[in-house]
């Protein structure tokens, strides 16, 4: 099969809009939107492709296009392997250079398409930050927990997990609204752990599902995020039929939690990864200096019980 490798922009504007493009007819799927972008050159590195491509299309460079992360698409005559860019800053005026059209787009709710399939992904993963911490009071007692939750808070931590299986409803109720008071001044995000219940009585952002919960859902409860705990395939697509925020994979490597479960590794993981149209967290045993390397095998970031607290 023909391999094709691109680099794409994540144009993003103060105000959180991205620009999409819809390609001009007599291209290959016209019609369709996308990010701007297009096909790496021999001897051409992906950034060096992605400021060229946005000279030729738009009209514009990017002065700090970051690379997000790595994607893989298998379309019937080749495969294409796309390094995203996140662009918040250019010099020049975006112009349509290529007889194509522009929108600036909000990633809630969007009003352009057809999309192309391997932007989708993208624009879920726009709204979720790349670390989802899971809180691990049991073994870090309370006191030690809320100290390291406020200087994760204040270095931009984002979105938080309630789980703590072995504590009554009443204590997990009272640590979860602790939570989530210290979490709203930094607009960051709380799930509660498979209760929609203790969810719906202190006004969490969402619910995150386990496996067993996931695969008895029938729709997708009426959450802002919804979250799922996958071990494999059949469970990454049941929670993409359901429309879930997110899933997270697990467990990537040994952990101390579940010192007898196999991982399932980076190959897998990328397997997996780079047949959905969701963000997937990598889960199990990581630290922050596997950030990069779940970007690198199609995911969208990392999840973290204990190392994220360190």
């Amino acid at each position: 099969m023909n391999i094709v490798h691109a680099a794409a922009a994540v144009i993003q504007r103060q105000d959180g809009f991205l620009l999409m493009a819809q390609r001009p007819p007599g291209r290959g799927w016209s019609g369709w939107w996308e990010f701007p972008g297009g096909k790496i050159e021999e001897n051409e590195s992906p950034f060096e492709a992605l400021q060229r491509e946005l000279q030729e299309e738009i009209n514009i460079s990017a002065n700090d296009a970051t690379l997000w992360f790595e994607r893989s698409y298998i379309y019937p005559d080749k495969k294409v392997y796309i390094y995203f860019f996140k662009v918040t800053d250019w010099t020049g005026e975006i112009t349509p250079c290529e007889n194509q059209l522009l929108d600036w787009q909000n990633p809630s709710y969007l009003s352009v398409t057809p999309i192309l399939p391997t932007n989708l992904f993208v624009l879920k993963s726009i709204l979720l930050p790349p670390v989802f911490a899971i809180t691990n009071i049991a073994e870090m007692g309370e006191i030690l927990f809320f100290e390291r939750l406020k200087i994760k808070l204040e270095e931009g931590l984002k979105m938080i997990q309630v789980r703590e299986k072995n504590l009554p409803y009443q204590d997990v109720k009272k640590i979860a609204q602790k939570i989530l008071d210290l979490a709203k001044p930094y607009q960051a995000k709380v799930l509660i752990n498979d209760n929609e219940k203790l969810a719906r009585d202190i006004g969490a952002d969402g619910v995150h599902y386990p496996s067993h919960s996931l695969i008895q859902l029938k729709y997708r409860p009426d959450f802002s995020i919804c979250g799922a705990s996958c071990h494999n395939l059949k469970e990454l697509m049941i929670a993409q039929n359901l429309e879930m925020s997110f899933a997270v994979l697990s467990p990537i490597q040994k952990t101390k939690s579940h010192i007898h479960t196999q991982p399932i590794g980076w190959e897998f993981f990328s397997e997996c990864a780079n047949k959905l149209d969701m963000p997937i967290y990598a889960l199990g045993g990581l630290s922050h200096e596997n950030l990069q390397t779940s970007w690198r095998y199609g995911g969208h970031g990392i999840a973290m019980q204990r190392a994220i607290w360190e």
